[in-house]
């Protein structure tokens, strides 16, 4: 059997660990080859690809963040268009099954091709852990890791300066970054995108946190976080080719109105793309490498149309259909629980 693989969507700590875990599994298990289609599905519309071998050169890999294949992003509309291109080049390079590793964007398009007659089975990929139908997904526990660590880090010199510290994280729809790292760095207040906020709670918050002698205020904000529309207004950013808001920096915006309201001095961090960035944690390269190998076997047992998942402990398959159907957000109940340590 040949197995085409590609990454799709944004870069993902543990990319690579999937990427290892097909090749040796193919290999070892089945004998079979596998060939990684660069760039995403750009590379299925160019038929830009490579053979992936089970050598000492994939073995080390699996440390490596971002994707040895590379990524990019591909409007829909040009990927339906492309269809015909995309058969061919699966025909010309004899592939019986595609495994796209991605998250909504990807896992979406993977369902699509699956629809038109394409041997697919999905692996889940976001930082951003907001894929329903997986209990987590690889690249978040790095991303947590890595927010928490710069919060770690904040706490000191927001002490030492008196300074109330916000702390932007990656979270476009969905605040599990933010939630997470805000309870394991002692974030004393977590804004996600689920829970609207208050600039008044939030700078009373702040002052009575000062007023008690505490000396310091970290509050975790998620990218796409907002305030009640009567409390503040933020800028808008418009919608990006894809159809996807372009975020204006809620962060910064917020701590101009703190220092406005109520005179402290205010510092934002942006940490950006650090948190996709860098070698997975050990939890992510086993997820990501569990994941591999799971759908290299499902591929061998033509179970097409799927999506591995985690559920509990175990790797269960799961249908396309369901991969995007919602988004996980964070529940109210988890957000109560994060929000009895504020303050």
């Amino acid at each position: 059997m040949r197995i085409g693989i590609l990454t799709g969507g944004g870069d993902c700590p543990g990319l690579n660990a999937v990427i290892r875990a097909v090749v040796r599994t193919a290999d070892r298990r089945y004998g079979s080859t596998v060939v990684g289609f660069r760039d995403g599905w750009r590379g299925l519309l160019e038929d830009s690809h490579t053979l992936l071998e089970a050598n000492e050169r994939i073995d080390r890999i699996l440390t490596r963040g971002g994707t040895i294949l590379g990524t990019a992003r591909v409007n829909p509309s040009r990927l339906r268009e492309g269809l015909p291109r995309i058969r061919q080049t699966l025909a010309d390079n004899e592939i019986d099954a595609l495994i796209p590793i991605g998250g909504e964007g990807t896992l979406t398009a993977a369902h699509w091709l699956s629809q038109s007659g394409v041997p697919v089975v999905g692996v889940p990929k976001t930082i951003d852990n907001d894929i329903a139908i997986t209990d987590v997904t690889f690249g978040f526990d790095t991303a947590v890791s890595v927010a928490t660590e710069a919060i770690d880090r904040l706490h000191t010199t927001a002490e030492s300066h008196q300074r109330v510290m916000l702390v932007e994280v990656m979270g476009r729809h969905a605040g599990w970054i933010a939630l997470h790292a805000g309870i394991a760095g002692g974030a004393h207040m977590t804004l996600v995108p689920e829970e609207p906020f208050d600039v008044d709670d939030v700078c009373a918050l702040i002052e009575d946190r000062f007023a008690r002698g505490d000396k310091h205020f970290i509050c975790v904000v998620a990218e796409g976080a907002a305030p009640k529309p009567e409390s503040m207004a933020l800028r808008e950013g418009g919608i990006d080719e894809f159809g996807h808001k372009i975020f204006t920096g809620v962060a910064q915006q917020l701590g101009d109105e703190i220092e406005r309201r109520i005179g402290k001095e205010v510092r934002t961090t942006v940490l950006g793309y650090t948190q996709r960035g860098g070698t997975p944690t050990a939890y992510d390269r086993v997820l990501a490498t569990r994941f591999g190998l799971h759908a290299t076997d499902a591929v061998h047992r033509g179970d097409f149309g799927n999506m591995v998942s985690l559920r509990g402990t175990s790797i269960d398959l799961v249908p396309l259909a369901d991969a995007t159907r919602e988004l996980k957000r964070v529940p109210l109940t988890r957000y109560a629980e994060a929000s009895a340590m504020f303050g």
